[in-house]
């Protein structure tokens, strides 16, 4: 197992590595992983954009969408990944200890990786954003299983079906 912090990013080659990430709140999680190279990879980023704070976003690439996404495809292609195979599942973005919406960090992140995805012209192809509930995910390198679990849930499989 090994464990993706906030703020940070893993990715391997190594079918028998499981990539995991915990309390996704207002976070996203972005996983990627090539059915035919087998690399998988996750992210776990806090905030939309670096340059609010561009010293610490170039010490910690992973706390950012602009700077995370990026790094975690570069990350995947170096060993061996290819663009066209990636499968792209996300899940965060909630709502949480933000109850009035005031910062919408959730949102803001949520759309700050669209448009990342939308320009880089990479598809998402499994999603559970939103809500006000934490969650963890847990992918397997060697199979691309990704396991969701909601707070107080039993995990379940995020497959793959088209997003909008």
């Amino acid at each position: 197992m090994l464990a993706v912090g906030v703020g940070d990013m893993k990715v391997s080659a190594r079918q028998e590595d499981t990539l995991v990430t915990y309390g996704l709140g207002s976070c996203i999680g972005v996983t990627i992983w090539d059915p035919v190279s087998r690399v998988g990879g996750l992210l776990h980023f806090m905030l939309p954009e670096s340059q609010t704070d561009p010293v610490k976003a170039k010490d910690h690439p992973a706390l950012y969408a602009d700077t995370g996404i990026p790094l975690l495809f570069k990350s995947a292609y170096q060993l061996g990944a290819d663009k066209k195979r990636l499968l792209v599942r996300v899940a965060g973005g909630a709502q949480v200890l933000d109850g009035d919406g005031v910062f919408n960090i959730g949102k803001r992140n949520y759309l700050a990786m669209k448009k990342i995805f939308w320009k880089a012209g990479v598809m998402i192809h499994a999603e559970e954003v939103g809500s006000n509930v934490s969650r963890t995910l847990r992918l397997e390198v060697g199979t691309g299983k990704l396991l969701l679990q909601e707070a107080g849930e039993e995990a379940r499989e995020l497959g793959l079906q088209r997003c909008a």
